[in-house]
């Protein structure tokens, strides 16, 4: 599925007059490859997701939820979670927009775990890595969506909702109709298809806009791994035989911000180097689920008792599942 990319990248190198033997060339090939395949890949999946995403709102997810069991209504918000933005400055607007509506706090914060935790991109960018693979991404996704629910179900159990910020949630309101629904008496199906596939492209383009600065920063990071630092760097310092590796990576990536999109190369060029998957996907986890703009954010809505259970709560999880897969594969 992805050898176009990686065709494209040996054309690019080879027209350039380099050698995939030499670093630089190994560096110009790995960016020409991902940075052709991240782009294609994001504007597809995010202009799929949105047809979706259109037709969610507040309300119909609580009407959804509407007598049926909590444990159902964490995994829906997992699954909500997984399809919204990748970052937690768009996860926190619909987190806020769920509480109001008197969607559960647990349920609420299933979604706000999930949503930059787990992202469909980089699912599918780690089944094209071939240090990775389906067995990689299928780990990171099981491992993400476990988390999720156990943090809302442990929100639920300890009543952590006493510490969220008091007037923090608008009273509810009803949602504005989206714009390719609305009026449906009085247009046209077609009229309304192309009004859909309008919004599509119109939010996937403007995402892929958003994230392109990360997208290049992330490209430009993983390169220089790939082509310039030696294996036994790494090796040496997140090897498996180095206990602090796990704990390392799993707080890592707080003081940065980043979305799935720009940290996947970053990743892809670890796991070539010979970075083990558990260390790998531990830090991919913390820079995009524990960074400090993200909790700033928060604050806004959460008391910092609740954003430090979260943060907390998170490292451990992170390192548990770091060194559970790098115990066992």
């Amino acid at each position: 599925m992805f050898d176009m990319f990686t065709r494209f990248a040996d054309w690019g190198v080879n027209g350039l007059g380099l050698s995939k033997t030499t670093a630089f060339g190994a560096a110009v090939h790995f960016f020409l490859e991902d940075f052709t395949k991240i782009i294609v890949l994001i504007y597809v999946l995010i202009f799929t997701v949105s047809l979706f995403r259109s037709q969610l709102s507040a309300e119909k997810v609580k009407a959804y939820l509407s007598g049926k069991s909590r444990w159902y209504g964490y995994v829906l918000a997992v699954v909500l979670g997984i399809v919204t933005p990748f970052c937690s400055c768009s996860s926190i607007p619909l987190f806020i927009g769920f509480m109001a509506a008197g969607i559960p706090f647990g349920v609420t914060m299933a979604f706000l775990i999930s949503s930059p935790l787990v992202s469909e991109i980089a699912a599918v960018l780690l089944v094209g890595t071939p240090e990775a693979g389906w067995l990689a991404a299928g780990i990171y996704v099981l491992s993400g969506c476990l988390i999720s629910v156990l943090g809302g179900y442990l929100c639920d159990r300890f009543l952590l909702v006493r510490w969220i910020q008091p007037d923090s949630f608008l009273p509810e309101k009803k949602s504005s109709p989206c714009c390719c629904c609305c009026g449906k008496g009085r247009k046209s199906r077609i009229f309304r298809i192309k009004e859909l596939l309008k919004y599509a492209h119109s939010y996937a383009w403007n995402t892929l806009c958003e994230l392109f600065w990360y997208i290049l920063a992330g490209l430009l990071v993983g390169a220089f791994i790939h082509g310039y630092i030696p294996q036994t760097f790494f090796a040496d310092w997140l090897g498996r035989r180095n206990w602090y590796a796990v704990p390392l990576a799993s707080v890592a990536g707080a003081p940065l911000y980043a979305s799935h999109a720009g940290v996947i190369p970053v990743i892809q060029s670890l796991l070539g180097k010979g970075v083990p998957l558990g260390t790998a996907l531990v830090l991919l986890m913390s820079i995009t689920a524990l960074s400090f703009p993200e909790m700033i954010m928060l604050n806004r809505v959460l008391k910092w008792k609740l954003i430090g259970c979260f943060c907390a709560f998170l490292i451990i999880s992170f390192i548990i599942t770091g060194y559970l897969l790098n115990m066992f594969i």
